[in-house]
């Protein structure tokens, strides 16, 4: 008896022990939670009526500046954004104390403690001089960039250290969905590979074989597939038109592709693949949502191709980021002997996501994937 009384005693504890830790992380992210939700929503605040202040002083009606003509004592100010704090910010019964106060870009840092209970938080906060302006966190935009580049730093070095298998013609796939926003921005990246390397590689656009983005995928997907097939050296011409105004009739014409031709030969990938016949049976739809194209399945189940855009070198998927210029160089990576052409240059700034022109992106990588 009394051994079964020591295990439930134990068990009690084990059990208390557990609820206790559980608590305590339910308070650490309350304490997390509460003052980031309302630090953001002060900080929106701040910049509306910020604006509508400095359209003010600019109209010549209100005076707006943060160097204040009444400054106060450090602690007093401190004092001041504790209070406002408390009766403004948490919720009743949370303890907020002044830790450390200095003067840091012409406004006061203070260094606050917020404790809910067993758990506590320290915040770096700033306030103006008079104690009139207060701003709950603050956004280092140095540090933020700095961030930024070491992200794209980290992403070009594991980029680089991929083991991209060699041959003297590199075998290259890039299977897109023609409306895929990602699969939009890599063909931007690829549009001029293809063209400087065009000759001594084997590039190849290929096509996820299920479509996202309606019936005009399908549509898209097949007269390019035909372009490249049948008339590839007008390929990047069409690409580069298409990819810039979505317009395929105007592209087809100021390009110079057999639209007689074209038309051919989508009736007869059409026709061989049953492309409009199985978008009419939506039983044959992927997951029931997705119609299917099935025109390079076998691609597709080889490379075990999941989404837009899905990147192959010599048989092996690459993760590699959205510029010509990264690309590029993971090809070359991939040549036994790297040709000439691979010590050109071309532009290392990530393109955007969706139609528009080719080298107008903003250097912002992306991974997204349809």
């Amino acid at each position: 008896m009394t051994e079964d009384t020591n295990k439930n005693e134990n068990k009690n504890e084990a059990n208390a022990n557990i609820t206790n830790k559980n608590e305590a992380k339910k308070e650490k992210k309350y304490v997390k939670s509460v003052w980031r939700s309302v630090s953001v929503a002060f900080i929106l605040l701040f910049i509306v009526t910020s604006a509508v202040l400095a359209s003010s002083s600019l109209s010549g009606t209100v005076p707006f500046s943060f160097q204040s003509t009444e400054a106060k004592a450090p602690d007093e100010v401190a004092q001041t954004a504790v209070d406002f704090i408390k009766e403004n910010m948490v919720a009743p019964g949370t303890e907020v104390s002044v830790k450390e106060v200095s003067e840091e870009k012409g406004l006061y840092k203070i260094v606050l403690e917020v404790k809910s209970g067993t758990m506590a938080q320290e915040v770096e906060s700033y306030i103006t001089k008079d104690g009139k302006i207060f701003f709950p966190q603050a956004i280092d935009m140095d540090e933020v960039e700095a961030m930024k580049e070491e992200s794209e730093e980290q992403e070009s070095q594991e980029q680089e250290t991929q083991d991209v298998p060699k041959t003297d013609k590199p075998k290259v796939h890039a299977f897109v969905m023609s409306y895929c926003p990602y699969g939009l921005q890599f063909m931007k990246a690829y549009v001029p590979v293809m063209e400087l390397l065009g000759e001594k590689a084997d590039l190849e656009l290929n096509f996820v074989n299920y479509a996202m983005h309606e019936k005009k995928e399908l549509d898209e997907n097949t007269r390019m597939y035909c372009i490249q097939k049948e008339q590839n050296d007008k390929l990047t011409d069409y690409l580069r038109c298409f990819l810039e105004k979505d317009d395929y009739e105007s592209c087809i014409e100021s390009t110079g592709v057999d639209s007689d031709m074209l038309e051919a030969c989508i009736a007869s990938t059409d026709e061989e693949f049953n492309i409009t016949e199985l978008y009419n049976d939506k039983s044959t739809w992927s997951g029931g949502r997705f119609p299917k194209f099935p025109v390079e399945d076998d691609l597709n189940e080889e490379y075990g191709v999941r989404g837009s855009p899905t990147f192959v070198i010599n048989d092996k998927v690459i993760s590699v980021n959205r510029s010509p210029e990264a690309i590029k160089d993971v090809i070359c990576s991939a040549f036994n002997n790297p040709p000439e052409e691979c010590e050109e240059e071309l532009s290392d700034k990530a393109e955007q996501p969706g139609i528009g022109s080719i080298g107008a992106g903003s250097g912002a990588s992306s991974g997204g994937q349809c």
